[in-house]
């Protein structure tokens, strides 16, 4: 049975709450102190004490005496193995390691450590020496880079001096003998897995399938697999009890933890971790720890950013204790004693960038509400900006709990009544409620790539912009600007995701889950590996799927061109040939203009207009402003940008000299902001809604995200919210009017050669032609921000001064106080 007891923590600590005793107003101060507003609109008040890690940390490895710990860090950056003296709670070594991903282990006697060598395909093992960490050897599972291995989860076994170790790309499990160094057995496993656990009795290894909704069963004496246990979406971490009698399986996918009884081999109880019973996707449930006592169960839900807590001491029979609010994305936690260690994958707080695409020559400090961080000394890109964390906090009684609780339901958007109803105004375009009408009956939702308010709209002097870090001005981009200009302005809009591994799925499902979220930085770090999202693997795919998948349930027409789609198919099964246009050229064929994508798109809407049969939701991929750098030979990024800006604007004044442009809507966002500079956050990026229900020569400062626009376009749909994401978002109904003004957009020529090709042999143009364009994560955008800053700005170009904001929400007139 699912627990369904989590709804009543809210009442149970508001009852708490109203004691007012001194110590409870003490500890409701501090964290308030410590509030901090993230881009995507969720809050963090985080508890206890902290230290820095590293970049991503996914894994804490504790020895068996809790004197020490271990961290991995695999973010995008550097990546790293950290020793930790848990009684003194800081970091008291640290190794870089070329290659990881979460896979990590003491041995018994704490000797040695092992750690995953991610897509180098080897375990590395460390010696523990006087509390530094010497690498004594590695243990190969195959060829270098050739063979698609991917180590994960690591489990030794000392009795038999063995070390398992499943795997991500070739879905197995290794079996080393550590005195050899051999692999003696190799069992397929079917699926990606994520990590290993061995029974107290040696005589059953526990195997969490992430890719396949299972936990798999091995006996090592046998060497083969005796059983599956059915569990949900993305089974990642696990941890038995001592006797091991009963396995706790976190369900990244399903917001919800599994209860095995390891010898009946089936699940006894699901406990629901998400803040409200039957919540959509959205907490990532992707850690486990039990209390030393064992009583009670602590679950890291990630994007949460919270700690759920459980009372497990009657296995079948648990219940909700409430919750503590820790980091951003918290990714693991572990139990010592009476303190409670948890990593925060991005640590504390979101980070303007103004020094983004640029080279730097010196060490920048970035001020924030929690302390400074320092940028990369070359680059401020947003796939290592933010720094991993570790919390610390002395286990709560229920009075502290209680506060604890109030707090992660006060960070949190998300509430259960805000699935069917919204904030909004009535007589609004936009419904306040899933399954009103709108007059608007047809949403064309444009995709484009990778650009940051300031590097576009920073020259606009009625919006909160940096000139000195637009490279993309009115010049190149004078359709978007007449755009803003003619309807509204959005300076302070934000995207979901890092990079384009995510926000394909942020813009198309308003999430991004647990794989996705832990495997780009590897990718984009230039580690080896597949991410693979955009429908494109299984694994990286919410279970409820994608906005088309929604449509097709309630029966609203759609269609797509080039929007997750590789050539002429679709990636998923919504996106079959009557929803996909075969004659629209996919993003992969990158010398193809976006003007030419425009009339191929014309011509396929005409004949649908011609047969009133134009679909109520259109996805549209106009990518050309990702730019193709420097290469001799290629579009010149100026070229690309105002080819896509010209896109636009043919698509806006087309669909507004149509007969249903009185009930139209267009949508246009960056699928992410990773390529350039912002000065007010790494995430600020453009957005433009035009509709004859829009507002004209309108400014609106309210803050509105990704999840935000998707969450409008499903309200004019009739869609209940994909994910907690959109659920909790700011739909932009300030932007819409009742009255419409059904005036078309007239769209204005390029101020630039389209055709103009890069012919300078520059260093720039070099460091170009070795990236490979194909697709929109194969190429270094750390280093590709850093080509478009001197290609464009010179070789030699002088920096502009950091110019920082303060990152605020700007609180609109009837805005809520806690919204």
């Amino acid at each position: 049975m699912r627990a369904v007891l989590i709804c009543l923590v809210f009442a149970v600590a508001t009852s708490v709450w109203a004691q007012k005793k001194p110590d409870l107003n003490k500890l409701d101060a501090e964290l308030e102190a410590r509030r901090v507003l993230l881009p995507n609109g969720w809050g963090l008040t985080p508890a206890g004490r902290s230290f820095e890690v590293g970049d991503l940390p996914l894994n804490i490895a504790v020895s068996k005496s809790g004197k020490l710990m271990a961290v991995t860090n695999n973010g995008q950056g550097t990546q790293s193995i950290q020793l930790i003296d848990a009684r003194a709670e800081k970091v008291i070594d640290k190794v870089v390691i070329p290659k990881s991903f979460y896979g990590l282990r003491f041995s018994g006697d704490e000797k040695f450590l092992f750690a995953s060598g991610g897509n180098d395909n080897w375990i590395l093992k460390y010696a523990v020496n006087n509390n530094r960490l010497v690498l004594a050897d590695s243990l190969i599972l195959g060829k270098k880079m050739t063979e698609k291995i991917s180590p994960v989860g690591i489990e030794v076994d000392d009795a038999r001096n063995r070390l398992y170790v499943v795997t991500k790309e070739s879905k197995a499990l290794h079996v080393i003998d550590l005195a050899t160094k051999a692999v003696v057995h190799k069992q397929d496993l079917g699926h990606e897995a994520y990590t290993c656990v061995l029974s107290p009795d040696r005589k059953e290894l526990y195997i969490s399938l992430w890719g396949g909704r299972q936990v798999a069963v091995y006996d090592p004496q046998a060497r083969k697999l005796t059983h599956t246990i059915p569990v949900t979406y993305n089974p990642n971490e696990l941890i038995l009890n001592k006797k091991g009698t009963f396995l706790f399986v976190a369900n990244a996918g399903d917001n919800s933890v599994s209860i095995i009884d390891t010898k009946a081999k089936k699940v006894i109880e699901v406990l629901d971790a998400a803040l409200y019973p039957n919540s959509p996707v959205g907490s990532v449930t992707n850690g486990l720890a039990l209390s030393s006592n064992e009583k009670q169960l602590y679950i890291a839900n990630a994007d949460n950013n919270c700690l759920a807590v459980f009372d497990v001491s009657e296995p079948g029979k648990s219940t909700s204790k409430g919750f503590i609010p820790v980091g951003w994305y918290p990714t693991n936690v572990r139990v010592i004693g009476k303190r409670i260690f948890a990593t925060n994958g991005k640590g504390f707080t979101s980070f303007a960038n103004p020094q983004g695409p640029q080279p730097v020559s010196r060490s920048v400090r970035s001020e924030t509400h929690l302390g400074e961080v320092k940028a990369n000394d070359r680059l401020q890109y947003i796939g290592n900006l933010m720094k991993g964390t570790m919390s610390i906090i002395d286990e709560p009684g229920e009075a502290a709990l209680s506060v604890y609780s109030k707090k992660v339901y006060a960070n949190s958007p998300y509430k259960k009544e805000k699935e069917l109803i919204v904030d909004g105004e009535p007589g609004n375009p936009i419904p306040m409620k899933v399954g009103e009408k709108s007059p608007i009956k047809y949403v064309f939702y444009v995709m484009k790539e990778n650009r940051t308010y300031d590097q576009v709209f920073g020259d606009m002097k009625e919006g909160n912009g940096d000139s000195t870090l637009c490279l993309f001005g009115e010049k190149y981009t004078p359709n978007q600007h007449k755009l803003a200009r003619e309807f509204v302005l959005f300076d302070n809009f934000y995207v979901d995701a890092e990079v384009s591994a995510d926000g394909h799925n942020w813009s198309m499902a308003a999430h991004a889950n647990d794989y996705l979220e832990k495997t780009w930085p590897t990718g984009y770090g230039r580690r080896g590996g597949t991410t693979e999202g955009m429908g494109r693997r299984q694994i990286a795919n919410d279970k409820d799927g994608f906005i088309w998948d929604f449509c097709k349930r309630k029966g609203v027409s759609y269609r797509s061109y080039g929007v997750f789609v590789d050539k002429t198919k679709g990636n998923i099964s919504a996106l079959d040939d009557q929803h996909v246009c075969a004659n629209f050229t996919t993003f992969y064929v990158n010398k193809t203009k976006d003007t030419t994508r425009f009339y191929q798109w014309k011509r396929d809407f005409d004949s649908l207009l011609t047969a009133n049969a134009v679909p109520a939701f259109n996805s549209i991929r106009l990518g050309n402003d990702h730019t193709h750098g420097l290469a001799v030979g290629q579009m010149t990024p100026y070229a690309c940008v105002a080819d896509n800006d010209l896109a636009v604007g043919l698509l806006v004044e087309h669909i507004s000299k149509s007969p249903i442009w009185m009930e139209s809507a267009i949508f246009i966002l960056e699928d992410d902001a990773q390529n350039g500079p912002d000065h007010v956050d790494a995430h600020r990026s453009t957005a433009l809604v035009i509709s004859p229900y829009t507002k004209r020569k309108f400014v609106d400062h309210t803050m509105y995200s990704t999840s935000g626009m998707l969450r409008t376009i499903e309200l004019i749909l009739g869609l209940p919210p994909m994910s907690q994401y959109d659920a909790g978002a700011t739909p932009m109904f300030r932007a819409f009017s009742a009255t419409p003004t059904l005036t078309p957009y007239q769209s204005v020529p390029a101020n630039v050669d389209l055709d103009a090709l890069n012919t300078a042999d520059t260093r720039s143009a070099r460091r170009s032609a070795e990236l490979d364009f194909a697709d929109v994560d194969r190429i270094d955008d750390n280093l590709f921000n850093e080509i478009l800053w001197k290609g464009l700005r010179g070789e030699d170009a002088v920096l502009p001064a950091p110019r920082r904001s303060a990152f605020v929400r700007v609180v609109n007139k009837g805005d809520d106080d806690d919204d």
